[in-house]
């Protein structure tokens, strides 16, 4: 249940920050109207009604390529000669 609530609470939290950077604008194009409810002997029955209707623009985020050189610095790996000393190491623990 908790996990379920932080889903929740992340995605509203999501919503948000796209609204009010401008990323997702949401308009409502059509009002919405109850559906008139009557009941009589036989039960409840309801006609009419119209949900309501949002236009939704979302942003675009445009990925692309372009080549470009890039300095790499060179690696030199050199051996040591015959005659120096091992290095010392202390393995004691």
């Amino acid at each position: 249940m908790r996990a379920l609530l932080l889903i929740l609470i992340i995605a509203v939290v999501a919503i948000l920050i796209a609204l009010a950077s401008g990323f997702l604008n949401i308009n409502q194009t059509r009002q919405a109207k109850a559906p008139e409810v009557s009941t009589t002997h036989n039960g409840v029955t309801a006609r009419g009604g119209q949900a309501p209707a949002f236009d939704v623009e979302t942003g675009s985020v445009k990925v692309g390529t372009r080549q470009t050189t890039v300095k790499v610095p060179a690696l030199v790996v050199e051996k040591p000669a015959r005659n120096q000393a091992a290095a010392v190491t202390n393995n004691a623990q």
